[in-house]
Order: C-alpha cells, then structure tokens, then sequence
C-alpha cells in the first residue's frame, strides 16, 4: 500500500487534476492506494487574504470569494459529466455560502482569530478534494472520500504535535473496516483534542500524508508535485541544477529547512521512524525517476548532496565586553525570543564570548531587536554590551551532506569559491557532524553565490567564464571569431563554457545574461542601446555574475580609467589597452594592489608582444627568485613589419599605409612611429621587473622629423610622411652603408630605458628578426652572458586577439 500526495500545482486546473487522477487511477490496480490532496494551486493564499481584508473592513473580500468560486466551478464543468454536475456544484456552492457568511462575520466583528483563520484556510482542501472524488468517480475509479479532521488529532498544548496514539488509533480502526482501491484524504486539516477544527501549518499537506502512512506503515510515501524531485540547487537560480536520484533522511531535512520547496520539513518525522521510503514524483513527468528518501545512501563519493538557501533573513548582533564570561548570558537571550515566539534560524558565537550572531526571519526582525534591547537594557545603559544591530537584506546559504564529513577541505572550497566571486561572508555555522555548513550573505549575491558552488561541486568538469568585452574593431572583431570557432574545442577538452554576456562598441552596448548569439552580434549590437564606460561597468556589477571577465579591446583612455571598478567588484580585467599600465605609476600600482586585494586578475599580456608570452616569462622570472639587470628588445611589430619591408625603390609612405592597412599598427600610425608605443612597452617591463619608472623617465630618440610629429591629424600626417621621403631614404642608405638594418630598439639597463633607431650588424640577434617579429632578450642573474629570448610575431589583429584568448583560457584554468 501506497501513499500519494499531490500538491497545489498538481491540481491547480482541470488538466492538471485529469494528470492526478491518471496517476491515481494506474497505481491503484495493484494495490490499496491512500490519496492526500493540497488545495488549488493559490487557493490558500487567496482564502488567507480574503479573512485579513474582510478583518480590515474592505468589501473587496467578495472579489477575491467569488475568483476561488469560479476557479472550482470552471474545474467541475471540465471534469465531470453534465449529466452529474449539479450535485457538485450544489455542493460547493454551498461550501462557497459558508464560506462568505465566515469572512462576513470577520467583516463585523473587523477581528480575525487564529481559531478562525484556520477554519477560513481548511476551505481550500475540502473544496478540491470533493472535485477530485466525483471527477476520479467519472472515470470509473473506485474511490472513498473522508474528512481528515475526523482522524488527525492534534494536542490541545502544542503548536505543531501530533497525539499519534489517537491518530494512528483512528486510521488503524478504519483500514481494517473499510474496503476499496482509493481512499482520499484532504490534506493540511486537523481537529484539536477539543474538537476544534484546526490546521497544520503550511505545507501541511505533505505532513498529512506523512502521518497516514506512518500510522498504516505503508510501503512507500509518494509526494507529487511539479518538479521531478529535489535539485542540487533551485532550478529556479541555477540552470544546471539537476536532480537528486537518491538521498538520506537527513540530508533531505536539513535541505527542506534550508529553503528547499519540495516537502514540508515536519513530513519527514513520522515515516523516519517507520523507515518508510519517501519518494518525490513529478504529476507532469510521471516516467521521471524522481528522488528517493531513505535512511541511508551508499555513496562515499558524493560530498555534497544539495545546496540550498533561506530568503529574507535578518542578522541581530550583540557584542560587549559584559558578555565575557558571564554565565546565563545567552540562556536569557533565547529565553527572550522564545517567549515573543521568535524562531532563531542560525546563531554563531565568537569563543571570546564576545559578540553573538544570530539569523532570524525579516519581519520579525524589528520586534526582535525591542526584546532584546529591553531584555539587557541594564547592560546597554552601562555600556557593557552595544544595543543589538540589525543587519538586513541577508540570505543563508548551505551546503548539505551525510557525506562531507568523510571529506577534507569541503569548506575551505566553498569559502575560496565564494571569494573569487567576491562573496562576503557575513556569518557561518557548522555542526561538529558536518552535515551542513551554513552561511549568510548579501541578498544581492545569492545567484552568484548559487550558480558558483554548484559549478564548483557538482559541475567540476566544466566551468563558465562570462565576459563583457568592449571594443569591436580589428581585435575585438577577430576575438569573437575566435571564441566562436573554438567553443566546441574549449567546452570537450578544457572544460570551459566561455559566453559573451555584454558587447560594446563606441556607439551601442548589448547585453544577455544567458549569453548573446555570436553569430550575429553585429545585428544585435547595431540595436543596442547607447554606448558608455561607466553604464557598462554599472550592468556588469548589477548582473553579478560569477567568473566574470571585462575584456577591452581599445585604446580608449576613459575605458582603462574604470579598470579599478572591476577590480573592486572582484571581475577579472583583460586588456590589450596599454595606457593603464603605462600611467603614473601610482595608477598601475593600485590596479596591481586591487587585483591582489579583491582577488581579481588583471592581465595584460598582450600590452607588449601581443601573443608572445612575453610578461608571462617575465612574471616567472621574478617569482623564481631570478632578478632582471637589462632587457633589450625590438618591440613595435608594426615598425619591424615597416623597416623589414623598406627597400630601396619604395616609398616610406607607401610601406606605412600598407601597414596600417593589414592592422599591423595602431589606427593612429603615429603612436606607433613616434616611440611613444615602444616606449609604453619597456616601461610596462620594467614595471613588470620591479622597478619604479615613469613614462617621461624614458628617453625617446624618435626618427621622425618634428612636422610629421606635430600633425593635427592621420591624413595630414600621411601627407608630411611624402614631403620627407628624402630623411628616410637617407637613413636607408646609412644603414646600407653599414652593412647594418633599421630596428627600433627598446632597451632597460640600470633603472634607465631608451627607445630608438638603431643601426643593427649582422652578428646581432636582432638583424634576421623578420616581418613583424618582436624579440626579447632578458639579461639576469641565471642568464647573464647568453640572455633568455622571446620571439615571434609581435603584431596583427589576429595575433593580439589570440594573445587575449590565451589570457581569458588562463583564468578559465585558475
């Protein structure tokens, strides 16, 4: 024998209970099935609200009686037969009279009891249990209809117990008396000891059906509802959350009183002691597996069965020094709240007694902070303890297991987890039995914090990066390309979902928090809302999403001037853009200070040889322990792609719009040919090497005449190139002259750099560098005479935007 409940969503309409009553109808041909069935899905809360409207003196309670009303009839008509409707419609609208005559004394008296209110919430049950019997009557089952309040009893003294010797008296008495495949059951509805109709709480429903079957012992208890089973984490908050096939008694209770929807808490109680299994189904996938509660799992390789959370949650804190050592202490403080019927959901207690946290539901959070205040009053007016101090906004998060304690470090993986997210942890608690960590944080963290420990525990396999990427030219252009080529290869063999959630341009931003459609960004981003550095910033801190990376593609300077928000806000910065790193060094030292504080990377590897690991060989230098005495260096792929291509018989003109064309420089070709980009790029490595230097500390021998220098614009610096086309043959010839080749050479000794055009011999390493090649030579204490080289290609869109990719994949890995 079998017990099944269906819940509020299961009969919320005709069709749904048509679902029930199939269900009902394929169990019970093999065996005695007991049904307890929920009000219409909203009913309760309609019922509710109509007692406290009618105790307000609003007639407007009529509204909502005549709404529960047509929602039954409507039902009725599409379930049963013509034929055999008017007497269950009769029925129920005599339920519904009664029901109005009920909240028209509400109305005159303006006053609703307890009493009163559970009588007005019990409507809801009988009403959709008498539609399920004759509409399940109609489709020819075998079914008894009883009232539940003629069998739970509920204790005169408490506000929840059970006198289970009555009840299971009762339940006993009629199953050995009464015959029939289905015998149905509202749920939710009680009596007291004294005959008084009472409820049991909500989700009393589940409770329900835990009782009968404990008193009957039933096979298995059997709670249908719109989900196929109890997940990982709220499907809700986290898309990848899945179902649990198989969990312990325990695990299954600390997840329902963590928030989790499924069952009712107390449900669990009655059929523990029997070991009776319970088992979650889905009326809306009956074919779903579901999962399945019993006392034990034997499953030592799952740490972690579920995540869970409580909303709107309140932080009291007390501290003092007149808390240390006093005995009673925290006796009076429970008592206080107990009294007030105020339930204490978490409490944490530093060792040196000196503060005291507790967790306590919102609305209750103001009433709880007067008795306390009034309850240590004394110790407050001599100052010995601080008035209690509400914290609100606040949710708990916990992780919950039979299983973590077999396992070391479960905690520390979700303190890191929540910290690279930027996560605060305002509180924790944890029983010596690790069967839950709990913790509380911002309420604006919970999706985040959600989506985060679930990657991190139950998707280990995988990992979703998700970027907001500014900048859509040349790199920004060649960067999507790229990530949408190589998705299918990142997701099989390095396990990283990476998605673009925000794309800007100068003009427009767009955002999609599920991801925008790469193969046809540029559409969306045409349609985009107008563009700006700030309001994007603004998006990427209000969506808080976990892994986030801001790419920037540009180089604008109002974008790497809002690096540091990102950095604040724990999202990791990737950039090609040199002028943050290359500003005042108090600038690049407090983006360095608040990638370390706030535990957000910030890299820039594409600052100097575009794809060339060039500050990545130089961050392992220095973390080795080696230290840089001279670097020496042919940085500028574009000037080594316009001097390798300078030939006698050509035009210097020509060689740099053919390189600006074919995205070798910069869309401004004098930054390029002034020095002023090599001169960043040196800066940057010293930096990098650890010494202190500022942009103007570089000396800057540029090659080009001063009126090419000073032109107002990209064209009418084209047009002086032309007018001087004699200067740079000249020192074509020179070099020829010398047997020698241009190279603008970057170079670091002694704390001093300088950039310029050199005269390279042959036996140099940097005479055969070709095309647009970038070479490094890093002089140290281990490579003293021999130096360490970088080299290859140093410039191209394509290039660069690999160089970014490979910095995005390298937090991916982190």
């Amino acid at each position: 024998m079998n017990v099944l409940k269906f819940g509020g969503s299961s009969v919320a309409n005709a069709a749904n209970i048509k679902k029930v009553i199939d269900i009902i109808d394929q169990q019970s041909r093999d065996q005695k099935v007991y049904v307890v069935v929920s009000a219409f899905g909203g009913v309760t809360d309609l019922l509710l609200k109509a007692g406290e409207k009618a105790a307000k003196g609003q007639e407007s309670y009529k509204e909502i009686i005549n709404e529960i009303e047509d929602r039954h009839i409507s039902a009725i008509k599409d379930l049963i037969p013509i034929a055999v409707q008017s007497p269950v419609i009769s029925k129920i609208k005599a339920e519904i009279n009664t029901l109005e005559s009920l909240c028209e004394g509400i109305f005159l008296l303006n006053e609703l009891s307890p009493k009163t209110s559970a009588v007005l919430a019990s409507f809801g049950e009988i009403l959709s249990s008498y539609i399920l019997y004759h509409a399940a009557k109609a489709k020819d089952v075998t079914i008894q209809l009883n009232d539940s309040r003629d069998f739970i009893i509920r204790n005169n003294n408490s506000q929840v117990g059970i006198n289970y010797i009555e009840t299971n008296k009762r339940f006993s008495a009629y199953d050995t008396t009464t015959s029939g495949d289905v015998h149905l059951f509202p749920g939710f509805i009680a009596k007291s000891e004294n005959g008084d109709p009472t409820t049991l709480g909500r989700g009393g429903s589940d409770y329900t059906a835990a009782i009968i079957a404990a008193a009957l012992e039933a096979e298995e208890l059997q709670i249908w509802t719109d989900v196929s089973g109890m997940y990982t984490a709220n499907p809700k908050l986290v898309k990848q959350a899945k179902p649990v096939d198989h969990m312990s008694y325990h695990e299954a209770m600390e997840l329902s009183h963590f928030g989790a929807k499924v069952i009712y808490p107390p449900t669990i109680h009655p059929v523990l002691d029997k070991n009776i299994p319970i088992h979650i189904k889905n009326t809306f996938e009956p074919e779903a597996k579901g999962t399945l509660i019993t006392r034990s799992v034997d499953n030592q390789l799952k740490p972690v069965t579920g995540i869970s959370h409580i909303d709107d949650i309140s932080i009291l804190s007390l501290e003092g020094s007149g808390m240390v050592g006093i005995p009673g202490f925290s006796k009076r403080l429970f008592e206080a709240l107990y009294l007030e019927g105020i339930n204490v959901i978490l409490i944490t207690q530093a060792s040196s007694e000196h503060s005291i946290c507790l967790a306590i539901a919102a609305e209750v959070a103001a009433k709880a902070k007067k008795v306390l205040d009034a309850t240590f009053e004394f110790e407050i007016d001599k100052h010995k303890i601080e008035p209690v101090k509400i914290e609100n906004d606040v949710v708990i998060v916990a992780l919950v297991g039979d299983n973590m304690y077999h396992h070391q470090g479960i905690s520390g993986k979700m303190f890191s987890t929540l910290g690279k997210n930027n996560v605060n942890i305002r509180a924790i608690a944890q029983g010596a039995s690790e069967k839950n960590i709990s913790v509380v944080i911002a309420k604006k963290d919970i999706k985040k914090a959600l989506n985060t420990l679930h990657e991190r525990f139950f998707e280990v396999k995988t990992r979703q990066l998700n970027l907001f990427i500014t900048g859509v030219g040349n790199v920004g252009g060649k960067l999507i390309d790229q990530l949408q080529q190589q998705r299918k290869y990142l997701k099989d063999n390095l396990r990283l979902k990476i998605r673009v959630t925000g794309l800007s341009n100068s003009k427009t931003m767009i955002f999609n928090e599920s991801g925008i459609d790469l193969t046809q960004w540029q559409v969306l981003l045409a349609q985009g809302q107008q563009s700006d550095p700030s309001q994007f910033f603004e998006k990427a801190k209000e969506l808080n999403l976990r892994n986030s990376i801001f790419v920037d593609n540009t180089a604008n300077e109002a974008i790497a001037n809002v690096y540091k928000n990102y950095l604040q806000e724990s999202i990791a910065v990737v950039t090609c853009n040199k002028i943050a790193c290359a500003d005042a060094y108090a600038n690049y030292n407090e983006l360095k200070d608040l990638s370390r504080k706030y535990n957000a990377s910030f890299l820039f590897e594409t600052n100097v040889g575009a794809g060339l690991p060039i500050i990545d060989t130089l961050n392992n230098l220095v973390a080795s322990g080696d230290k840089v005495h001279k670097i020496q260096a042919v940085l500028s792929g574009s000037l080594n792609f316009v001097f390798n291509n300078y030939k006698k018989g050509e035009r210097f003109y020509d060689i740099v719009k053919q390189a600006q064309q074919e995205g070798y420089t910069e869309p401004d070709p004098r930054i390029d040919l002034s020095g002023v980009d090599v001169a960043r790029k040196i800066l940057i490595l010293a930096r990098e090497s650890g010494y202190i230097l500022e942009l103007n500390d570089i000396e800057n021998d540029s090659f080009l005449p001063k009126e090419c220098l000073e032109t107002d614009s990209v064209d009418d610096f084209f047009k002086s190139l032309q007018g001087f086309e004699d200067h740079f043959s000249t020192l074509l010839e020179e070099a020829d002259a010398k047997n020698s080749k241009l190279k603008y050479v970057a170079q670091f000794e002694n704390g001093k750099a300088k950039v310029g055009l050199q005269f390279i011999p042959k036996e140099h390493p940097f005479y055969n560098l070709e095309g647009s090649d970038n070479i490094v030579l890093f002089f140290t204490e281990r490579y003293p005479i021999q130096p360490l080289q970088v080299k290859g290609a140093g410039a191209g869109a394509e290039v660069t935007a690999s160089g970014i990719f490979a910095d995005i994949i390298r937090l991916g890995k982190n």
